[in-house]
């Protein structure tokens, strides 16, 4: 596989899956579960030469530093050897301890303990934060911190509840929904501007898999329910309690019945304008998932956009999933297109055929429990 298709492959796997998979430990793909369920060890029992975060669950490391990658705009060889992620060879790895080290302790002295202070705040994107106000150019306004929000009074919205209700009218409305016992979609997935087939099957309630075809090889997404799996070049990666909330968020086929239900926090903002569309931001929170905010259109009532925050101990991890070309099948609109963005890349699906209420092989919930061959390295 050439070098260009090899980082396209890990494009569409990291911005897949809520953590980036690629996990190296002695030259091997590291696992921070089991086949049989989650290892409850420390980021410390888990890694070798971990000097700080050592109590840091293991299954939230490598989040953390896909948080700290987005946040400086930087790989993992920035501060790593690759495939020999222990060693301390570069400065920077050397660097990056001191900023974690000043970070958790400005946060604990200052805000409580709180993550109000984060790598984001000063790097923004860059390797050196910039500290002289840039002259000329309009800077990017700060997305709202959790303070910020509980401080804001919007007695003109409409309450959350008239703003879900409004959604699963406008998606045809609970009766509707609830006929659908499965639904298969077929299409492609467009990565860095090159078109793949796709295929993702679903099925009541919350079980869902996704099949995208490259030229080097299938990658398939998949929850049943209980557990999520992704294929990867170097064999299967099971889903942590993150992921899995997160991918059954997306699984969920009665999402508009049951999201009141989900969650027991909601919080109703001014939206921003999506694709010349106002908005109402619906935020949504609840203990053990990630934190949504949902962009609902103001005169449709469908879902423009939703925003995943996954928390780490350093700061939020974002996933924005915006929702476009809604079109009524059997009863029930649904979108024939959306775009997955992380930091680290994007990608958009196209719907190009759906079937409601066909027979689904259950084969494809079964999470796979041994490890797939590995892919030959790049040349």
């Amino acid at each position: 596989m050439r070098k260009r298709e090899n980082k396209k492959w890990l494009v569409v796997l990291a911005a897949t899956i809520l953590m980036n998979p690629v996990l190296w430990k002695d030259g091997a793909l590291a696992q921070s579960q089991t086949d049989n369920g989650p290892v409850n060890k420390t980021a410390e029992q888990q890694f070798k030469n971990i000097q700080v975060l050592k109590d840091v669950p293991a299954d939230q490391l490598i989040p953390t530093m896909q948080f700290i990658s987005a946040s400086l705009g930087v790989e993992c060889d920035f501060c790593h050897v690759d495939h020999e992620m222990q060693k301390d060879d570069k400065k920077e790895k050397q660097t990056a301890r001191k900023m974690i080290a000043m970070e958790l302790a400005i946060n604990k002295s200052h805000f409580k303990n709180e993550i109000d202070v984060t790598c984001y705040t000063c790097h923004r994107g860059s390797t050196h934060p910039v500290g002289t106000p840039i002259l000329g150019a309009e800077a990017p306004k700060p997305a709202m911190v959790a303070h910020e929000e509980a401080s804001e009074e919007h007695s003109n919205l409409p309450s959350a509840e008239q703003i879900l209700q409004q959604h699963l009218t406008a998606v045809g409305g609970a009766d509707a929904l609830m006929k659908i016992k499965s639904r298969v979609q077929k299409g492609t997935i467009d990565v860095a501007g090159t078109k793949f087939p796709i295929e993702v099957y679903s099925e009541a309630p919350d079980k869902r898999v996704s099949i995208s075809r490259f030229q080097s090889g299938s990658s398939i997404t998949g929850f049943n329910g209980q557990v999520g799996w992704l294929t990867i070049p170097n064999g299967v990666h099971r889903m942590t309690g993150p992921e899995r909330e997160a991918a059954r968020i997306d699984a969920q086929l009665y999402l508009p019945v049951h999201l009141k239900d989900m969650y027991q926090q909601f919080r109703v903002r001014p939206g921003e304008e999506i694709g010349g569309h106002a908005t109402y931001m619906l935020m949504a929170k609840q203990t053990d998932r990630p934190t949504l905010r949902l962009y609902f259109d103001q005169q449709s009532g469908l879902l423009l956009r939703q925003l995943r925050l996954t928390e780490t101990p350093l700061g939020q991890n974002p996933t924005q999933i915006d929702y476009a070309d809604y079109r009524e099948t059997d009863g029930v609109k649904i979108p024939y297109r959306w775009t997955l963005t992380r930091p680290n890349g994007s990608f958009t699906i196209t719907v190009e055929q759906v079937q409601d209420n066909v027979p689904i092989d259950q084969k494809l919930f079964e999470a796979p429990s041994e490890k797939l061959p590995a892919e030959k390295p790049a040349k």
